[in-house]
């Protein structure tokens, strides 16, 4: 079983890195041709909305009591492999 306290600092790294990432490719996204635009606008509000579905899911797992935290813990280690990939899926397509 997973601390929580580790799976949100874990959790928090990543939404972390993934801010940086979207950050950059939004700075792409300005200098990109006007077709290239349309694409990494799409991408990026698609990495954004994974972003947020990591937020939430972190939130709840801070919030979560120890007793619920040991019913939840594996649905939310699942949960979050399913968003990261996703994310990395998106990144991806930008390089």
């Amino acid at each position: 079983m997973i601390d929580r306290d580790a799976y949100v600092e874990k959790a928090k790294a990543n939404i972390d890195k993934w801010n940086a990432e979207i950050d950059k490719m939004q700075a792409s996204a300005r200098e990109a041709q006007a077709d290239a635009k349309i694409e990494y606008d799409k991408q990026l509000a698609e990495m954004r909305k994974q972003r947020d579905e990591a937020e939430a899911k972190m939130k709840q797992a801070k919030q979560a009591s120890d007793a619920a935290w040991d019913d939840m813990s594996k649905g939310f280690q699942s949960a979050w492999d399913n968003i990261s990939d996703s994310f990395q899926n998106a990144m991806k397509r930008f390089k």
